[in-house]
This record gives C-alpha cells, sequence and structure tokens, in this order.
C-alpha cells in the first residue's frame, strides 16, 4: 500500500486548482470537489459570510463572483494525515485581500474549503513594521502631545467629525468591534447607555462568572495574561473591558442612550437621535451595526395575576441577588443558564427557591465540555501542541455547520456515558433532560436556538439533592402570594424570576428603527435547521449576523466572547472595504424567511 505524504498530495492539488482558476473554468475546479463537499467563505470571495454545499453551488458561486475574487498564488504553509483525511493549511491572495484557508481531502478530492480575508491588500493594518512613530522627532516636531491629541479627540468626535460607523452597545461585542475598526482606521464610536465600559457585567446577578474558559474568551489583539482565572468571575471581566477601552483608545461613549434611528432616503446613511449625559443630539453615521449580544429584548411572559402578585417579579436580565431573599420562597421561571445560576445563588444566600422547568433542557459538565468539546482546541493543551486561539478559530470554522454535527454527535456521546452517573441522579430528582434533537448537544443547541441549555458549574447537584426545588409544568396564573401551574400545583412564592430567554436581535431594531425594518431583516441567530425553535429552509450560515443584511448599512454583531472576537474581524474588514470606497458586490445576499 503507498504511503501518502500529506504535503505533496496537498501540493498537488492546489496545483490542480490554480490551473483550473487560471483558465478562468469553473467546471475543471468544481470536478476537483468530492461528492460531498462544501466551501465555505468568510468575506474574501464574496464579501459575505456563505458556505456553498455541493458541487453546483460551489460552481454557481465561482461563477457569481467577479474572476478578480478568485484565489490565487495558493500556497501550502502546513499538511497532516489522519484517519484518511488530509488537512491542509494554505495561504493565498485575490484583488482585494490576503487571505488564509484551510481546506480537508478525501481519497483526493476536496470535502470541505475554508477561505478567510486577513486584511486588505491595500489597506493593511499598523502592525509591527508598519506601527506608528508615536512621536515627532527632529523639525515636525509638535507642540501638541499624544495626551492633547486624545483630550482634543475625546472633545470633537461625534460632536464636529461624524463617525464613520456607530456602534450601539458596548458590550465585549461592541468594544471588541471598535477595537478592530480603530486599527483599521475606520472612524467608529460606540456609546452604551452604562455609566463605564463593563458595567454590563458588574450589574449582574452576585455569583455571575464566565461559563466558557479563559482560553476561549481571548479579545481581538490583548490575550489575558497567563494567570487569569479559567473562568472569569462578572467584576473582574467588567473591569478588564474597562481597561481594554481605554489601552485600545477606542472612541467610547458612555451613559449615552439611542433613541430612534431613521435611514436617510437615498439608503446611504443614518441619523440617530440619542441622549449623551442628559443632552440630545443627532449623530449621522454612514453605518450602523447593533452590538446587543446574541440576543434580543427580554422575553417578559404575560400571565393572569401579575397585577396582584404581592412580590418581587424580575426578569433574570434583572435580577438584584439572592442576598435580598434571604429566607424567602422564590419561584424562578425557566431552567436553563441563568435559571441554574440564579438558584444555586438563592440556595448559598439561604432563600428556597423552586426552579419551574417547562421544557426539556441540555446539560453539559463544565469540566465534560472542556475536556472533550473544547480541550483540543482551547486550553493549556492545545497551546502546549502549538494551537493557540488564532489557529483555534480557523479550525473551528473550517467545520460548515452542516457537518458540524458529525463531530459533535459521537463527542456528547462520550460525555453521555462518562457522566452516566450525573445524569441518573438528575433524572432521579425528576428533572427533563435531553441531549438536542439529533443528540449533537450544546454548541448546535446554541448554534439553533441560543437557548435550551446550562453548562454544569455546581447548579445540578443541587437540582439533584433537593436544594432547588424542581417544578415542572407551564405557569397558568399567579395568585397574591404563589404561582400556579396548569395542572393545578401551587408554589408559595415571595418573589418570582423570570429566567424566560430573549427575543430575536431584530427586536432592537423595532425599537430603534420600526417594525418595518426589523421585519425586512428578519430573524437573526439559528441555522435553519428545522429544529426545535429553528425553522427552515435551510441557511448554512447563522441568520444575519456579522455580514450584510437586507436592509442596507444595517448591520448586527454579537455572540459569545470567542465568535465575538474572530467574527469581528470579517465585519471589520466588511466596513473598513466601504470606508475606503472599495467595491464590495455581495454574493447570495441571504433572504428573509422568518421576521422574528
Amino acid at each position: 500500500m503507498r504511503t501518502i505524504d500529506p504535503t505533496q498530495a496537498a501540493s498537488e492539488w492546489l496545483t490542480a486548482l490554480q490551473h483550473a482558476l487560471d483558465e478562468r473554468d469553473a467546471d475543471a475546479a468544481t470536478a476537483l470537489f468530492g461528492a460531498e463537499c462544501y466551501w465555505r467563505d468568510l468575506a474574501s470571495l464574496t464579501w459575505n459570510l456563505h458556505t456553498s454545499e455541493g458541487r453546483e453551488e460551489i460552481r454557481a458561486m465561482l461563477q457569481g463572483i467577479e474572476p478578480s475574487a478568485w484565489p490565487r498564488e495558493l500556497t501550502v504553509t502546513k499538511a497532516s494525515e489522519a484517519d484518511g483525511v488530509i488537512e491542509v493549511w494554505f495561504s493565498f491572495q485575490n484583488e482585494a485581500f490576503d487571505g488564509l484557508g484551510i481546506l480537508r481531502l478525501r481519497e483526493g478530492r476536496c470535502w470541505t474549503m475554508l477561505t478567510t480575508a486577513q486584511q486588505l491588500r491595500a489597506h493593511p493594518e499598523p502592525a509591527g513594521p508598519r506601527r506608528e512613530l508615536g512621536a515627532s522627532h527632529g523639525s515636525a516636531m509638535s507642540s501638541e502631545n499624544w495626551l492633547d491629541k486624545l483630550t482634543r479627540r475625546k472633545e470633537e468626535f461625534g460632536i464636529t467629525e461624524q463617525p464613520y460607523v456607530l456602534v450601539i452597545g458596548g458590550g465585549q461585542g461592541g468594544i471588541g468591534l471598535g477595537a478592530r475598526l480603530k486599527r483599521m482606521g475606520v472612524p467608529a464610536l460606540v456609546i452604551d447607555k452604562h455609566p463605564r465600559p463593563g458595567d454590563q457585567w458588574r450589574s449582574r446577578y452576585h455569583s455571575l462568572a464566565l461559563h466558557d474558559p479563559v482560553w476561549y474568551d481571548h479579545m481581538p489583539y490583548l490575550e489575558f495574561p497567563d494567570h487569569w482565572p479559567v473562568f472569569t468571575p462578572k467584576d473582574k471581566m467588567g473591569d478588564w473591558l474597562e481597561s481594554y477601552t481605554k489601552l485600545m483608545e477606542l472612541d467610547y461613549w458612555s451613559h449615552t442612550e439611542a433613541l430612534k434611528a431613521t435611514q436617510r432616503p437615498d439608503g446611504q446613511g443614518w441619523d440617530v437621535q440619542v441622549v449623551r449625559e442628559g443632552e440630545e443630539l443627532t449623530l449621522h453615521p454612514q453605518h450602523l451595526v447593533l452590538a446587543t449580544g446574541m440576543s434580543g429584548v427580554p422575553n417578559m411572559p404575560n400571565y393572569p395575576g401579575q397585577d396582584i402578585f404581592a412580590g418581587e417579579q424580575n426578569h433574570s436580565s434583572t435580577h438584584p441577588g439572592g442576598a435580598r431573599y434571604a429566607g424567602k420562597n422564590v419561584v424562578v421561571v425557566g431552567a436553563n443558564n441563568s435559571a441554574h445560576d440564579i438558584c444555586a445563588d438563592l440556595v448559598h444566600n439561604g432563600a428556597k427557591p423552586t426552579m419551574v422547568q417547562r421544557s426539556s433542557t441540555h446539560i453539559v459538565r463544565s469540566e465534560s465540555l472542556m475536556k472533550t468539546v473544547l480541550g483540543p482546541l482551547y486550553s493549556e493543551e492545545a497551546l502546549a501542541n502549538g494551537i493557540d486561539h488564532h489557529a483555534a478559530d480557523l479550525i473551528f470554522a473550517s467545520i460548515p455547520y452542516k457537518v458540524l454535527p458529525q463531530f459533535h454527535i459521537p463527542a456528547f456521546a462520550q460525555i453521555r456515558e462518562a457522566d452516566a452517573d450525573f445524569y441518573e441522579g438528575l433524572e432521579k430528582a425528576g428533572f427533563d433532560l435531553d441531549f438536542g434533537d439529533d443528540e449533537s448537544g450544546l454548541f448546535l443547541k446554541y448554534l439553533r436556538r441560543g437557548s435550551g441549555y446550562y453548562i454544569d458549574i455546581g447548579a445540578s447537584a443541587l437540582v439533584a439533592d433537593g436544594s432547588i426545588a424542581l417544578a415542572r409544568g407551564e405557569v397558568d396564573h399567579l395568585t397574591e402570594k404563589s404561582v400556579v401551574l396548569t395542572d393545578g400545583t401551587e408554589l408559595p412564592a415571595d418573589a418570582v424570576v423570570y429566567a424566560t430567554g430573549y427575543g430575536s436581535m431584530n427586536g432592537w431594531a423595532a425599537k430603534l428603527i420600526s417594525q418595518e425594518v426589523a421585519d425586512a431583516v428578519g430573524k437573526c441567530w439559528g441555522l435553519g435547521s428545522d429544529t426545535t425553535k429553528d425553522p427552515g429552509p435551510w441557511q448554512g450560515e447563522l441568520r444575519n449576523m456579522w455580514k450584510p443584511t437586507q436592509v442596507e448599512n444595517l448591520w448586527f454583531h454579537g455572540g459569545n466572547l470567542h465568535q465575538s472576537r474572530h467574527y469581528s474581524k470579517y465585519l471589520g474588514l466588511q466596513l473598513k472595504a466601504r470606508y475606503e470606497g472599495i467595491d464590495t458586490p455581495v454574493y447570495a445576499l441571504a433572504e428573509t424567511h422568518h421576521l422574528a
């Protein structure tokens, strides 16, 4: 049996692809792909985030974009083989971008291919040898020093000079995108209603910490130091974001709330009314980015009797913490991440919580998730193997969403077997468990619907031992002192917390702009997998995230820290190209199928 040299096989395949592309022969290029094949492009060819699935779609993509966008200078940088699949890292160029890619070969043909924009060739970021001098020497010396310039910028930007991009939402998403745009030289203003950057985290319930590990959560350009805790406490995260905003010298307005945004008649810009520290003014950006996480307006359910209930009622987003409920009965409606965290906080503060589980929940232990799913890419072990978060992000992105369940189903089956005792304890307590519609676990639930799961950091043990009481069913109504379920079960309550999630991000567009604009954009997030809460048709990418939408110059940015970090690069490059007047013909602008 002939031994395959991965580097040679990779070079031969890329050479054949390059020859076909040089000849402008889309058919010959497509013939190099297998019967099952995928080409995922992140902005570099399509000015979009787009996955072509199958030979016909790949051929259509090549024929539908400008020939100047076709990749050239395809060069293997690394190749390896495992289980009959050759994984190839390569670099490339086209007229607009320097790019990086990853492809996988099976039996000599391409199975998956990723192409990503890394920098605009005509406008590279001022890094390394291109960094600014930072001082004026000799005859060019200026009387204005760095602090003078920074102070003048703060006084003028947004007042006498308008931002090209306005980012509404100054949490980690808006801050990370602001850093990308600042370094790319795009005049961008980030606004947030809180008094200080990071207050989005500081204002949450007392016990909150990140559920994702530190290796997964770095911000753009500045990594957490290597002594940083694995799970960042909320106030520590808030302080980091505030420091990051200052160090990256972002144009950031605190105490600023957007009231109304109106698109100009030509569709090329926005008029945005804001209140900044009590003063009303209007900003005139060309582009508007809603950076409000991955969620929309809090879902506050409407139950009969809420008007007569004598205790406090809060959505989880405004829960004040467990300390004020010591000794009291608190009913928490919901059974996902926030519900578990809040119930655990209540227990630790001497309250008596009851969790109302309305539908099944996927639970995975944090340790198991880190070891089996995240560990190979985001961990100390991964770093020791030469995989930093930059490489890990590309590897993760190189797996098309259509293929992702194939990778996750066996991983979560392994977790289910290893943690059988853990799950048995929950089931004995009456907890309704699931592993997703197709047993693919946490990440697919997150991508498809953004809900229905809990990463266990300790609350599950409290459910299993009864410290957190469990009730299953739908809420029917509230009385003055209780919550009553549809089966007649009455739960005594001094307070109610509605851990009932959030709507789609386009709900913010409805509030800020209009319902018509929100409907034109349609649902944000989800893949169209036709699983629970993710209606089809299949999209191949997350709806409306980090890419052009059906409303010109309106963008959505968010996700967890990993997604915000990684995809802020591609959103930043799309905005930078438009700022520089580069032609950006968008291939396969996604259609709107769902209003919310």
